[in-house]
């Protein structure tokens, strides 16, 4: 399973935090995705799958186009939802986003959310769910699965047995890495990741 963040898009160009699911991706994202696909040209990928967001949407169809694939939109790949902070921009917001996110991964504490919005325990069952589901239906097969920083990160993080090693830096944006799982255990060799600290949902 080759697991990517969306592209750049214009929630992230902006500092909003949450799942801003109608945001797009920027014209560099555009290209990031398309490198992506590029680059995962031969690989024996036989379905792409991506959140319902519209930059994840936007960031697989380009994979499956170049792949020759249909994408299938899954809700529970969203990003986490910070409730009542949602869209909105400033220090104290990403500095909360990121908080919340290093007791998920770092400190274990699943019950810490942003605002009202979602907590880590409720982020964690909805993708592993996800995760699972999509092993169980391509058994032996290679599959691409688009999603969003966080949730990714979580998730992940949780699956393969990760821990804080999964922390302190943010994935890149649209840049593939191998998940391997035989539908029980989950394996992942590399965390792609920028630098400079993680901060919270995008």
């Amino acid at each position: 399973m080759w697991c990517l963040r969306h592209g750049e898009s214009e929630n992230v160009a902006a500092g909003m935090a949450g799942a801003v699911p109608s945001a797009a991706l920027t014209e560099r994202g555009r290209d990031q995705a398309i490198q992506a696909a590029q680059g995962l040209v031969g690989e024996p990928i036989t379905c792409v799958y991506s959140s319902t967001a519209l930059r994840a949407r936007q960031t697989a169809q380009l994979l499956a186009a170049e792949l020759g694939l249909e994408v299938s939109a899954r809700p529970e790949l969203v990003e986490a939802g910070v409730g009542r902070y949602e869209g909105r921009v400033g220090p104290a917001v990403r500095k909360r986003t990121g908080e919340v996110l290093r007791a998920w991964v770092v400190d274990q504490d699943l019950q810490q959310r942003v605002a009202d919005g979602e907590t880590g325990q409720q982020v964690l069952d909805r993708m592993t769910a996800a995760f699972r589901q999509i092993a169980s239906a391509h058994p032996g097969e290679t599959v691409a699965v688009v999603g969003h920083t966080a949730s990714l990160t979580l998730a992940l993080s949780r699956l393969c047995a990760l821990g804080p090693r999964a922390w302190g830096n943010a994935l890149l944006h649209a840049q593939p890495f191998l998940v391997e799982s035989d539908g029980q255990t989950w394996h992942c060799r590399t965390w792609p990741s920028a630098p400079e600290s993680a901060n919270g949902p995008q």
